[in-house]
Formats: structure tokens, sequence, C-alpha cells
């Protein structure tokens, strides 16, 4: 039985564990999102969360405490500097796991885990979203065919006049081809 036991140990003693970890938090903490397994994100959720909570309190004791835990001057300046100021004003979450299917060789599952503030195309989608007022329940016209037909309005007679872009359809290529001279 398992009372008790919390802890996904991954197949690794507690020295190993706790390297793997402190790697991968560094990396994390270095290139903003990595590329891992399901079990190894989770695992380093519940470690690097706390760590950039830490960070949000800049002073020397919280910086030797991340200090301990990473063994990275580098990790730790990046840390409290650039991750600490987008964090701010988050209370937790600071890290998304995103599940990326199956690894081919041994089928394990795989995860993207990337901080929460540092995901640029997910950001400007939002930004787009907000912007973006026009709603509309039926589907429209689509794309293609908003570009070839355009309307313009006659001002002397204030009636719309509706006027189709030019196309070559597969017909007309097959007549133009059999007008040509034959030799």
């Amino acid at each position: 039985m398992r009372h008790g036991n919390k802890i996904n140990h991954l197949g690794r003693t507690h020295s190993h564990r706790e390297a793997m970890l402190q790697n991968m938090a560094i990396s994390l903490i270095q290139y903003k999102r990595i590329e891992t397994t399901l079990a190894k994100a989770k695992e380093l959720r519940k470690y690097v969360e706390p760590l950039i909570t830490k960070s949000k309190n800049d002073s020397t004791h919280s910086r030797r405490t991340v200090f301990s835990y990473l063994q990275d001057k580098e990790a730790v300046k990046t840390l409290f500097g650039e991750i600490a100021e987008k964090v701010a004003n988050r209370n937790g979450g600071y890290t998304r796991i995103i599940k990326l299917g199956t690894r081919f060789g041994d089928n394990a599952e795989v995860a993207l885990i990337e901080l929460v503030d540092y995901n640029e195309a997910l950001l400007t989608s939002v930004e787009e979203k907000t912007t973006k007022t026009r709603r509309s329940r039926r589907g429209g016209k689509k794309a293609e065919d908003a570009a070839q037909t355009t309307a313009t309005v006659d001002e002397s007679s204030a009636e719309v006049v509706e006027e189709v872009a030019p196309e070559e359809t597969p017909a007309q290529d097959e007549t133009s081809a059999s007008e040509e001279p034959k030799a």
C-alpha cells in the first residue's frame, strides 16, 4: 500500500532525482520552455513554482534560499530580475503544461512545460481576440469569396454595383488552347 506516498520517484534515487529537477529548473528558467515527459513536467512544476514565488520577494535570504536549490548564479539572476517582474501580479500558476502526444521510440507521453508569461504567440492571439468586436451569428462569406467579390457604391444613383474579379477557369484555358493554330 502507498499510504501517504505523494512523491513520484521517477525510477531514480533521491540524489539523482534532485539533480535532474535542478537541471530541468535551470533550463526552464533559461529557455522559458522545455520539452520533457509528462511525469517529469508535473514534478518540475512542483519544484519550480515555489522558487518563482520566492523570487517575488527580492531579499538576500530569498536569493540564498533559491540558490541552494538551483546552484547556478545566472539562473538566480534571471529568476529574480526578468521573471520576477513579469509574474509580480500573478498569484500562482506560473507554468503551463501542454501535452504533445507520445514519443516514437518508447511511447512515453511527451509534454511541453513553459512559463506562462513568455508565450508570445498565445499572448498576441489573446490581444487580437480582445480587439475584434464584430460578432456574427451566420457564417458569412469565405475569405476567398471576399477577395474575389468587391462591392462599390455608384454615388449618382446610390445603388450597389457588384464587381466580380476576373478569374480563369479550366474551361477557358481549354478553349484558348483549342483556338491555337494546329501545325
